[in-house]
Order: structure tokens, then sequence, then C-alpha cells
């Protein structure tokens, strides 16, 4: 989708590990946002003309030699600027201020005390909350013109502003969950500082991404890669209503979805479903297998499941005949996360994006949700009048049980995950944890171990059970699930799946861990 006319704020990338969730969190605020790289050019940023620009942490010192910087010149567009922790750090450092490193490190859940309530950022915001923090170096002096808005225990400078410059400073990350005012922070600068309006709507998007797919293909022969998924369904609907017959969806059935996915998946978009399109099935599972024999390294495992979609997706479009575009429903996070989206470090590849071979035989690749996030993408599907109940399933990976299996990818180690995934749902959602939690899953973890059942010592695998609550997958909290659930799901995995002996639950959050296991 076109977003030139669109008001935006830009995020300049310095390496923060959150550098997506602050773009999510500006959108929260109907205000179209993207990242970029801060090695982007102040003539690139001046065409874009934004109405803000937010700077986000990093894992560097900015007074390190070889640190990535900014130029003072930023700083004197005119343009609002609000910087984040290494980005606050950095707009100091620039401007003529202080920085050192801490005599102590903060980290985690911090009390915020305001110095100056009637600051433009705090507006709505009480006097004392919690702040997350995240950082070695502080500000020990101000540049000119900047004054204190908040503190920290241990941090003196832990908020400052030039209001006559436009530019502000948070030393702590209000993107992420648990600063508890953080999304009215960064709202109270993209309208009341910035001047935005907020009037981006997932249903403008909607309707513009139709047209301009309309537009842009024209008579053109479209294939879709179908996974069932909620991204690739919404992909298909879009494509759909843009471009009718001319779309045929092929769905890959590689081996690896869950219990009895493949033939729901089926009944919805076949031709008994209610979509106005051409579905084809292909079981290729036994080539996926043969691929994935004795693979066990993470990554491999993506790249080889994204190239296998890609030869699987070639031959059909030889069979079908002249294919102009390949659609996928590639998000943002895909994006951001495969380190495409700033200079963040790759945290994984995804097979809609980093798997794709450099022979594919293609006129040119499609992806219209890649610049949105995981609950925009729910809003659009609901929209487009796709069904609730497919909207708004668990989330899967385009992998699917390959990175929920560690190790080696067998057909006997998909039964037992299918089926241990399938009692774990299944006791979750009579619990009516359905409507309570964000995403829940059932792993095949590589561990053997000793146990009894009956009178015999068994020598077998341990199921983990995975349960977050996100709203944007790009932090994610343990659920807390009863434990007469748990004992149930773990009675009834290690009596009705076979090899499995032990069952945990995984209490990790996002960061530090991911919410997949690979």
């Amino acid at each position: 989708m076109d977003q030139s006319n669109q008001e935006k704020v830009l995020v300049i990338d310095f390496g923060g590990q959150y550098n997506q969730l602050v773009a999510r969190r500006v959108r929260e605020c109907n205000v179209y946002c993207e990242i970029y790289s801060y090695r982007t050019s102040l003539d690139e940023i001046r065409k874009m003309n934004p109405k803000g620009i937010i700077l986000t942490g990093g894992p560097n010192s900015v007074y390190e030699k070889g640190a990535a910087s900014a130029p003072a010149e930023l700083f004197h567009m005119g343009i609002p600027v609000l910087g984040l922790c290494y980005g606050a750090q950095l707009m100091m450092h620039v401007l003529g201020g202080k920085v050192e490193k801490a005599p102590e490190r903060e980290y985690g859940k911090t009390e915020l005390i305001l110095d100056r309530p009637d600051s433009a950022l705090y507006q709505g915001i009480p006097e004392k909350s919690i702040v997350w923090m995240s950082h070695n170096d502080y500000i020990t002096s101000l540049a000119d013109g900047f004054e204190v808005i908040a503190h920290t225990a241990n941090c003196p400078y832990a908020a400052v502003q030039n209001v006559e410059a436009g530019l502000y400073a948070f030393q702590y990350h209000p993107e992420v969950l648990h600063s508890q005012y953080g999304t009215e922070m960064l709202r109270n600068f993209v309208l009341h500082v910035c001047g935005c309006k907020g009037t981006w709507r997932m249903e403008d998007f909607a309707e513009q991404t139709i047209s301009e797919l309309r537009e842009k293909i024209g008579d053109g022969k479209v294939l879709c890669a179908l996974s069932g998924g909620v991204d690739s369904s919404v992909a298909a609907v879009l494509l759909s209503k843009a471009v009718g017959k001319n779309l045929t969806c092929v769905f890959v059935d590689h081996g690896l979805l869950r219990k009895d996915e493949g033939d729901m998946v089926s009944a919805v978009f076949g031709p008994d479903g209610p979509y106005d399109l051409n579905f084809v099935r292909v079981d290729a599972s036994d080539l996926f297998f043969s691929k994935l024999k004795g693979i066990t390294e993470p990554e491999q495992k993506r790249k080889i499941i994204g190239e296998e979609f890609i030869r699987v997706f070639e031959q059909e479009a030889k069979k079908i005949g002249k294919v102009d575009y390949l659609v996928q429903g590639t998000i943002y996070p895909d994006v951001v996360e495969s380190g495409l989206g700033g200079e963040s470090a790759k945290i994984k590849s995804h097979h809609n994006v980093g798997g794709l071979p450099d022979y594919v035989d293609f006129k040119e690749i499609v992806e219209p949700l890649r610049y949105l996030f995981k609950d925009e993408v729910r809003k659009v599907g609901l929209h487009l009048g796709i069904p609730e109940k497919l909207v708004m399933r668990q989330p899967f990976p385009g992998p699917g049980l390959g990175i929920r299996i560690i190790g080696e990818v067998t057909p006997e180690k998909v039964k037992i995950v299918q089926e241990a995934d399938a009692i774990y749902r299944e006791e979750m959602d009579k619990a009516g944890m359905n409507k309570t939690v964000g995403q829940y899953f059932a792993a095949l973890t590589n561990m053997r171990s000793v146990g009894v059942m009956g009178d015999e010592r068994t020598y077998d695998y341990a199921i983990a059970l995975r349960a977050v609550n996100t709203i944007d997958f790009m932090t994610a909290d343990a659920a807390e699930i009863p434990y007469p659930v748990l004992k149930t799901v773990t009675n009834r995995i290690v009596n009705e799946v076979n090899h499995v002996n032990r069952v945990f639950y995984d209490i990790t959050s996002k960061p530090p861990g991911t919410i997949e296991f690979e």
C-alpha cells in the first residue's frame, strides 16, 4: 500500500531490540509509522516529510569509537524528535550534554517520578508510575536548553525536554508493556507535540490496498501461498477481491500442520467454501520429510522449508500456465525480525522473507500485509468479512511444527506433537482460557528421560507447554494457567500420547525468550 500521502512518524533504528514495538505503539494512536536505519540520509528523511522522529535504543555506548550516531542537523530540522534510551543519550551527546557509565545498572521495572507533570508528554499521567529501564550508561549533564521532567532513584535525568526546539528524551522504554503508561506517553508525543491527527484506519488500508492491487496486477495471473493461517488467509481474500478468478491459491500440505488442519483449510477455501478463488491442495509431506532428514539446526530447517515451498509453487505454476505474481502473507514483524527493517540484529529468518532462493520463476512477489502487525491483520480480516473463528484462531508459524520440534523432524515426532497439542488446545478451550490467553501450543523437546508407566521403565520424550499473553507478539509474558488445567493436560498427554512421559510448562517471557521454540 502506498503511504506517501499519509501523515507519518519515522522510527530511526540504532539496533534496539524494541524498535518494532515503538512503531506498533505509534500505530495504536492511528498514526502511520515506519522503521529506518540510522544510516538513512537527512535528504531521504526530509523527502518523507515526517511529522515526528523517534530514536530507538541500541546496544552500544554513544561515546565509544564507531558507535551508531546521528548528525546534529537531525535535531535542527524543525521536526519534533523523541529519543528513547540510547536515542536519549545520543541526543545529549551530540548536542553538548554528557553521557557516562552509570554507577548502578538499571534493568527492569522502576518507579518514575515526574518533576514536570505539566509537560506535554505527561498529560494524564500520574506523578508516580512504573517504567521499564535497561541501561548501563546514563546522562550526567544536560545540553543547553534542556530541563529535567522526570527522574528515578538511580537516574536523575530519566526524562528531559527542550520545548522550544521540540526535543524530548526518555532514558526508559515507554514502548514495552511493562511501562504502565508508556503508550499514553508516546500518544502525547505524536498527537500533542507532533500534531498528528490520528486518521490511519484499517478500513482505509483494506479498500486502498484492494484498489492498488487491482491497478498493479491488471490481467496478470496470481499465485497465492495459502497456509490457512491468519496472514495468508487475509492476503488471499484481499487478492480475491482485487483480481477474482485470476487468483489461484495453492495450499501446500507439508506434513507439519496441526492435527486435522489440512482438511479444515480445504473445507474453508476449497470449492465448497464461501470464497471465489481457484484452490489447489498439494500433499508434499514426503518431500519435506526427506529434505529435513538429519537436519537439526533451526535456521537450516527454516531455510529448507521456505525453499521447498517455493519449489512446489513453481511446479504448480507450470501446471497452471503463465503466472506473473506470487503473493505471500509476510507481515511487519517478519520483515523486522529478519533484519530488513532497520539496524536490529537478525532474530530469525521467516519462510516468507528469509528463505527465498535467488531463482524464483515469478515476475514479482506481492506482499500486501508487509507493513502490518498481527492485530492489524486481524482487523483487516474482520473488515473483509472473513469468519471470526478463522481470523482469531491461534497463530501458527509458516514452518509449522518444524520449529516446534527441537532437533530432527520426523513423521513420528510430528504425530507426537500433533496429538499433544490437540489435547492442550482442547482442554484450554474447555476451561475458557482461549478467551483470556493470547497464544498457546505444545512443543516437543529433544530431551528423553526415564519414567515409570505401569510396571515398566520408560525412556521417552518430554513435551513443553507454552502459553503467553501479548498484544503485538513483539513482547510477551507467560500466562498464568490454573494448576488444575495443567494437571489435566499433563495426565491426558502422558496417558494418551505414545512416547511421552514428562510434561513441562515454560514460563519464560519474551524477551529474553521467543514465543516459538526455534
